[in-house]
């Protein structure tokens, strides 16, 4: 090789470097987006998680309108998880002219229909966390079938693989609850040793959930290990209490009272893990609303990681909880498109 053909060679690799680099890089949209007005329809908002998310949204959007990134992003929520309602709701809001609609979903099909019509009329559509099946719609969800595993694997850890479970499950109906429930279910498949009880809907709220725990425990067996969805884990502890009941193993969901609760019994010993999808990820959610706008392609199933506190993270996660609130990350629009965008 002469040395010409050495310096086209070496310019060559670095071009091909370069270019592989920029490749592997995030590519955010700058298309203009200052005109567009992007709706939130929330099915339910009767607990902490749901309360810090619509904070989230609120906090993330009203910047985003400051900067004149959109003209508008408000939020709508109907009462108690009502298909019929949020089915009219989404009716109204493509009739007052939004360009996107972000949807967490009381179905995952019964709203297909309505979400199409929004589609047809050139709206786009981000379910989140409680995704739909209309393929139009984007998805931004999490692997809610691999945090109901993890559960089971955790407790049957702890447990060597012999126990029985308590299961509190979500809002019946509801894809989220559906895909944990499954994943717990194949989880224990694995652990010959670990049954599945009884199981009772929570409703992802502290008071239901103990209410519902209180109202089966009288007919069950010892229970070694409670699966969790999250805002739930403090009341399945205050039933096991109030009936004068050792307290199990129960996998918590990141909410300040179970967080609290958690670091008042690690003093006597008592040692679990607590893991639950931040709310903060709407943010994520409005930011792919607004790169869908600005013409980004992207994949239509987009996956935002679950938030986990181990024994080891409790005292710093609960140090940076307030009362009433979860641990939570927000997204901005650098790293929701360095989410959507990784292989």
């Amino acid at each position: 090789m002469n040395g010409m053909t050495r310096k086209y060679a070496w310019l060559g690799a670095v071009l091909g470097l370069s270019l592989g680099a920029v490749a592997a890089h995030a590519q955010m949209s700058q298309t203009n987006t200052a005109t567009k007005k992007i709706a939130l329809s929330n099915n339910y908002a009767g607990n902490a998680w749901r309360q810090t998310m619509l904070k989230d949204w609120q906090t993330v959007t009203a910047q985003a309108v400051a900067d004149k990134r959109i003209a508008a992003a408000p939020t709508f929520t109907t009462a108690e998880n009502q298909v019929t309602e949020q089915a009219q709701q989404i009716q109204n809001l493509i009739l007052q002219g939004y360009n996107a609609i972000v949807v967490d979903a009381a179905s995952p099909t019964a709203l297909n229909g309505v979400i199409k019509q929004a589609c047809a009329a050139g709206i786009v559509v981000v379910s989140y966390d409680g995704i739909v099946t209309e393929p139009c719609a984007y998805r931004v969800s999490f692997d809610f079938h691999k945090w109901g595993e993890q559960q089971a694997d955790y407790l049957a850890s702890r447990l060597n693989g012999t126990g029985n479970i308590l299961e509190v499950r979500g809002l019946a109906g509801v894809s989220v609850d559906d895909a944990i429930h499954q994943g717990v279910v194949d989880g224990i498949k694995k652990h010959p040793g670990m049954k599945i009880v009884a199981s009772v809907n929570g409703n992802w709220t502290q008071t239901v959930a103990q209410k519902a725990v209180a109202g089966v425990l009288p007919t069950l067996p010892k229970i070694d290990g409670v699966a969790t969805q999250g805002d739930d884990g403090f009341g399945t502890a205050q039933a096991f209490k109030a009936a004068g009941r050792p307290t199990p193993i129960i996998v918590l969901g990141n909410r300040y009272d179970e967080l609290k609760w958690w670091s008042e019994q690690a003093a006597s010993g008592y040692k679990t893990t607590s893991v639950s999808n931040p709310p903060g990820a709407v943010t994520a959610a409005f930011w792919v609303a607004q790169q869908a706008l600005a013409g980004k392609k992207m994949p239509k199933d987009i996956q935002v990681p679950l938030l986990e506190v181990k024994q080891e993270d409790l005292d710093a996660a609960l140090g940076k909880v307030q009362p009433g609130g979860v641990s939570d990350i927000l997204y901005t629009v650098d790293e929701t498109v360095k989410i959507v965008d990784k292989k």
